[in-house]
């Protein structure tokens, strides 16, 4: 069973919405058993130039589904919204089940107690292609933002000089950074 909590800014949350946020939602239940129980997060925004954003978050035991959709139709968005956790978990599934295999043998789980001996074949593989090796210097947020521009990359992880802490600035979509500090 999923709990809902959903917000909107711009926007009026209207019972139609609601029940068409929750209804739409509610289809991933069938990838979990019986006993699933989780709470989802729902913001729906509507910005000036009408378009709107659809942002779902549940966050489950042993991963968090996440999946943010932009669109000029908020029922669409919602729509592909569900697409996108729909594929969330089936990869999520191969990559236990595969897992699972590799440690127990031949069988394949899934998460509803439903077993089968033909695995989802059709979702990409992780390889990790090039491993790299750097020391973390020292520096400000400012000066770790100044490296990541100048490497050209979308990410920089560095030692934060005050608190002597592994941080991370990247670059979001809306061109402004973020900084992820770790505990």
């Amino acid at each position: 069973m999923i709990n809902f909590n959903i917000r909107g800014e711009n926007i009026e949350v209207t019972p139609a919405i609601r029940e068409y946020v929750e209804t739409k939602i509610e289809k991933i239940e069938r990838y979990f058993g019986d006993d699933f129980e989780a709470k989802a997060n729902v913001n729906l925004k509507i910005y000036n130039d009408k378009q709107t954003k659809v942002e779902v978050t549940i966050p489950l035991k042993n991963v968090t589904l996440r999946a943010e959709e932009r669109h000029n139709d908020m029922y669409a968005a919602v729509d592909l919204i569900v697409d996108k956790l729909e594929r969330q978990i089936r990869k999520h599934k191969t990559k236990v089940n595969r897992k699972f295999r590799e440690r127990e043998g031949t069988g394949v789980f899934f998460a509803n107690g439903v077993g089968t001996d033909t695995p989802n074949t059709d979702e990409e593989e992780f390889t990790v292609v090039r491993t790299k090796q750097f020391s973390l210097k020292p520096m400000d947020q400012e000066e770790a933002i100044l490296q990541m521009n100048l490497l050209g990359h979308d990410f920089y992880i560095f030692t934060d000089a005050d608190t002597n802490g592994t941080n991370i600035v990247y670059k979001r979509k809306d061109g402004k950074y973020g900084l992820i500090e770790t505990q």
